[in-house]
């Protein structure tokens, strides 16, 4: 029973064949998905497919590449989806350094906001973080973020970063990265996380796991992630499926 927290069946890449990769992810156990909508676009399509499956769920933010597109409008939009009962946190959202469409302090002003935003409406946070992750902590400390919490999403970052993390409620997810074999950091990351804070996701369309890695992700892959993590932690894979799983249900308050 795994819980993919963070998937963007939402996209195009999906758009042929939506229905068999969601049967794939049955078939590999994945029991729940959290669909991330990021934009005009992904957000309608992220709460379309949580009304229309039992088992999704739907995240609603502005991602910061396209900070700048954002306008009042679209956040009182996303404030009135917050209520949705199949709505369970708010974004993805927080700081992109890696392309450069959004000035940094552009960014960093709706980074805030939708921070603001959740804990107004009482939601965790889903963070985007790439090449970004000092000013990420220090602007969740800023803001006081720890009040709702949330998931770092696909971390990236040191055991210091991670540890700030979870001092502000935050949980720490890891996807396909976790099973590269370069990938030195994010697995010394993992093993000194405590398992109640870990979750497991795959960022589908994106980020396949090994030996998948160059093509397109899915839910169904998340199995390989949880698999690798349970080889970190010297547990099996039921374990470590029922352990991520109960830790996200009780983030997103899944009854």
């Amino acid at each position: 029973m795994l819980f993919d927290t963070h998937v963007h069946l939402n996209i195009d890449p999906f758009a042929e064949d939506r229905e068999e990769v969601i049967e794939r992810a049955q078939e590999a156990g994945v029991s729940l998905m959290n669909v991330v909508g990021f934009d005009r676009d992904t957000i309608p399509k992220a709460i379309e497919l949580a009304e229309m499956y039992e088992f999704m769920y739907a995240s609603v933010g502005w991602h910061p590449v396209d900070a700048i597109d954002m306008t009042d409008e679209d956040l009182d939009w996303i404030k009135s989806l917050a209520s949705h009962p199949k709505v369970v946190a708010l974004g993805e959202m927080g700081l992109d350094y890696h392309w450069d469409k959004s000035p940094k302090e552009v960014q960093k002003e709706v980074f805030r906001r939708q921070i603001q935003l959740a804990k107004e409406v009482n939601l965790p946070i889903v963070i985007h973080d790439r090449e970004a992750h000092a000013d990420i902590a220090d602007l969740l400390e800023e803001e006081k973020a720890g009040e709702v919490g949330g998931i770092m999403h696909c971390f990236g970052g040191d055991l210091e970063i991670a540890k700030r993390c979870l001092d502000m409620n935050f949980y720490i997810s890891f996807g396909g990265p976790l099973t590269f074999k370069n990938a030195k950091l994010p697995k010394e990351v993992a093993k000194e996380i405590p398992m109640e804070r870990l979750l497991v996701e795959t960022d589908c369309p994106f980020l396949a796991p090994h030996p998948y890695r160059g093509k397109r992700n899915e839910p169904a892959f998340v199995r390989l992630v949880a698999e690798q993590m349970a080889a970190l932690k010297g547990l099996s894979l039921e374990e470590v499926a029922e352990t991520t799983t109960r830790n996200a249900k009780k983030l997103f308050d899944i009854s």
